[in-house]
């Protein structure tokens, strides 16, 4: 019998606060239906003073670790464009913190939003290599924009933690992928900025031509045709571009994309980051996760799945949900975590993104704010201090 290599176990961890997309709005300037239509967008998570990408990728990790044994996950890979270090993965921190083995592999992975699936795809590999080993994939990210830019309004947060193995519980990864990437800047963050640089325009037309051209590459080498897949998951920078980039998938094989089509294909899928916002390398999996909580049973389907990283590099493939996957998800702990957010005012927020820890090696010893496993304590001598804590409850 064929190996099986996919995503055996699933969950999702965001951030304390909530901004409503109307007050932003309203300090914009601007009509709410430009972000709550336009967007497709109703709030965004803005974490706590205490989080970062750390905290959020142990919370959902954690959820995995506490139903399998942690003694089979041999690596740690950590897909992330919020990096916290130049030089020490991320990884490390979320391994020592969860209390895995010290005979592990811990590494963090980058390429804008679409470093979660490479680490999912490498994950596989390592699978492949060795059946009896299990790869936690996390991914965790903070989107961050320039005060009263456009993007302002697409900002969020999440992470998505992944256990990868042989005979999964949950989904199956499929062979075949379409790859595309090309070397362009619609969005790059350097090294001396905490906020991207962007060329809104010309990011949402490379991301449909990344679209299309992982397709047709999917489609060469032999893929699953169009119709096959029951729903498609798409990286979501603001929900509305998922339906962009399925209309212009169908319109190449000549098929009406017209409104029911389109919701019939990726309505569950936008359920969660419409709340969240975007959180770069996990909204591809949080699309994922939303569509698994609310569709129907898609036991023996396929799922098709489109991720893109500015910069730019697509990939298309798909995923075969694993009959009995619904016992698998935590769809009462997920929409708990979106709902127990705290919904504060725009000062608050301002507040928040004001914050900013010391960069001179000076000590800070931070105030408990957020309410979930882990926190960032402190910071001193340039190092980043983390603590475990007993989660506040709903």
């Amino acid at each position: 019998m064929a190996l099986t290599v996919g995503i055996h176990d699933i969950a999702l961890a965001t951030g304390h606060y909530a901004l409503g997309l109307e007050d932003l709005a309203e300090q914009h300037g601007v009509d709410p239906g430009k972000y709550t239509v336009g967007l497709g967008q109703t709030t965004q998570t803005v974490p706590a003073t205490d989080e970062d990408i750390v905290t959020m990728a142990a919370a959902a990790a954690k959820q995995i670790i506490a139903e399998h044994d942690a003694g089979d996950i041999r690596t740690v890979l950590l897909a992330t464009e919020t990096g916290i270090d130049q030089s020490k993965a991320a990884a490390v921190y979320v391994q020592d913190l969860l209390g895995l083995s010290s005979s592990t592999r811990a590494v963090e992975l980058k390429q804008a939003c679409y470093g979660g699936t490479s680490a999912l795809q490498f994950a596989a590999g390592l699978v492949h290599r060795d059946p009896e080993h299990r790869v936690l994939v996390l991914a965790s990210d903070i989107a961050k924009y320039d005060v009263d830019s456009a993007g302002e309004a697409t900002q969020g947060a999440a992470a998505v933690a992944m256990l990868v193995s042989a005979d999964p519980a949950v989904a199956v990864l499929e062979p075949t992928s379409g790859l595309y990437t090309a070397n362009v800047q619609d969005f790059w963050r350097p090294n001396y900025r905490s906020t991207p640089m962007v060329d809104g325009k010309l990011s949402v037309s490379l991301y449909l031509e990344a679209a299309e051209q992982a397709w047709k590459d999917y489609e060469a080498r032999g893929g699953r045709a169009i119709e096959d897949f029951a729903a498609f998951c798409y990286h979501q920078p603001f929900t509305k571009m998922a339906y962009k980039a399925h209309a212009r998938l169908l319109e190449i094989h000549g098929i009406d994309a017209h409104m029911a089509r389109l919701d019939a294909d990726l309505a569950h899928t936008t359920s969660y980051n419409r709340l969240i916002g975007n959180s770069y390398t996990a909204s591809l999996y949080v699309a994922l996760l939303s569509l698994l909580d609310h569709a129907e049973d898609l036991s023996g389907r396929s799922v098709g799945m489109l991720s893109y990283g500015s910069g730019c590099v697509a990939e298309f493939f798909g995923l075969s949900m694993v009959p009995g996957y619904r016992q698998r998800l935590r769809t009462s702990s997920n929409q708990d975590a979106i709902a127990r957010r705290e919904s504060i005012s725009y000062e608050r927020y301002r507040a928040i993104r004001d914050f900013e820890l010391p960069e001179d090696g000076s000590s800070t010893v931070l105030e408990v704010d957020g309410a979930g496993g882990f926190r960032l304590r402190a910071v001193t001598e340039h190092s980043r201090m983390y603590e475990a804590c007993h989660p506040i409850q709903a």
